[in-house]
């Protein structure tokens, strides 16, 4: 998952692959990534409640979000990732995950789970570890550190992908300047890609996107809003949301690919309305209780809080408030746009296209019944369409109908 798979984004997602497993599913969440952070246990527990209330399934938490817990802790979480069908691994940091995960059991035990037919769900920035290199975002991007990759836990090439994962591909936070491809920006990424062996591709994730790759079914699918984009000696192939296609796809690097071009940065806002005394977040958690039942009572009003919303983030930027907060918000706003669109297909059909099943059977009808010359049963069925508002109109070429004014 290239990120939001803690998002409403990613609920179906969660539930077909489970759904795959079985009811018996022992779903598990390893917080290794996240160790460092001093809200690591709130982010666990986030992470419980969602499959409860979303996802409709028991998560238990692996803890190890350090090599130097005590032993018999690091042994239980062992035996609890061995049996593990589900295993979910997520936000925080990869290269530290990476360091705490060396000279432990855990790659191994992840190979030998996806072996035995168990589900690795790889996101944001555990997606960055599962491939030959992984890119050290944190240390490049927000400490200046020199371009470079680090090796990765090299468990895609295990099962015969020799590639790097990269996920938030489509990334667009840095509004006046570009982060796309996980806060890299193109530019300095192009410089990235340079610098892999020739012989590795680059498997490149949206936010809020699944690339699904069944082992057993020898297939991958494309699941939640954005593109995969599968890159290779400076060409590119791109995988749209809903594909379905052979995992060999994704070594045939070369076959449908054209040579890769520069993503569109974001617009850059030279002026935002006020956004009034409130913080970001405060405003945003605001719109975030009322979205629900304005897109429950009036889609107008929906519209008009996603509206808000947009305007409210170019404005936070604008006033360089914090960037955690920011992003948290662009995480909303994603969350509103795919509950809206959900909303709008979920819509009633149109009057005409619900009714034509039905009409078209009755002057199916009505046609035999005047080839019998049974005028008074044709006659019937057109009358009790009238009495419906449905008017039939006869012709040399045959009938049309329509709704009556």
């Amino acid at each position: 998952m290239g990120s939001g798979e803690l998002t409403a984004t990613m609920v179906e997602v969660h539930k077909e692959m489970l759904m795959r497993l079985g009811s018996d599913t022992k779903a598990v969440f390893l917080d290794t990534p996240a160790g460092f952070q001093l809200n690591a246990d709130q982010l666990s527990q986030k992470a419980v409640e969602y499959f409860r209330v979303n996802v409709g399934h028991s998560l238990a938490v692996a803890s190890f979000k350090s090599k130097d817990v005590p032993a018999s802790q690091a042994e239980q979480t062992f035996r609890l990732l061995k049996q593990a069908d589900y295993l979910l691994v997520g936000p925080g940091s990869p290269t530290y995950a990476l360091r705490q995960w060396q000279g432990t059991p855990i790659p191994e035990i992840l190979r030998q789970r996806i072996e035995s037919g168990a589900c690795l769900v790889a996101a944001s920035a555990a997606a960055l570890t599962i491939g030959r290199f992984t890119l050290p975002v944190y240390e490049i991007y927000k400490v200046g550190q020199e371009l470079h990759w680090v090796e990765g836990l090299d468990i895609m090439s295990h099962f015969g992908l020799n590639t790097v994962v990269v996920p938030h591909w489509n990334n667009a936070e840095g509004g006046t300047h570009d982060t796309s491809v996980c806060f890299m920006g193109e530019i300095r990424f192009k410089t990235l890609e340079s610098m892999l062996p020739e012989d590795v591709s680059i498997l490149g994730v949206d936010e809020h996107t699944a690339c699904i790759i069944d082992l057993d079914r020898e297939e991958v699918s494309i699941k939640g809003i954005g593109t995969v984009m599968l890159r290779y000696r400076g060409f590119e192939r791109i995988f749209l949301r809903g594909e379905r296609f052979p995992l060999s796809e994704l070594s045939r690097r070369e076959t449908g690919a054209i040579r890769a071009g520069g993503l569109s940065g974001p617009p850059v806002v030279e002026r935002a309305p006020t956004q009034g005394d409130a913080g970001v977040w405060d405003t945003v958690h605001a719109l975030e209780g009322a979205f629900p039942r304005r897109l429950t009572e009036d889609a107008q009003e929906a519209a008009n809080a996603l509206l808000d919303l947009d305007r409210i983030i170019w404005q936070a930027q604008q006033e360089k408030e914090d960037p955690d907060s920011i992003s948290e918000a662009r995480e909303r706003f994603r969350e509103f746009i795919v509950l809206f669109g959900m909303r709008l297909a979920s819509a009633p059909k149109p009057a005409h296209e619900c009714l034509a099943p039905l009409v078209e059977e009755l002057l199916a009808l009505r046609a035999r019944f005047r080839e019998n010359n049974q005028w008074r049963e044709a006659d019937a069925i057109r009358g009790c369409l009238k009495r419906v508002n449905i008017e039939v109109d006869d012709t040399p070429k045959g009938y049309h109908w329509r709704l009556g004014a």
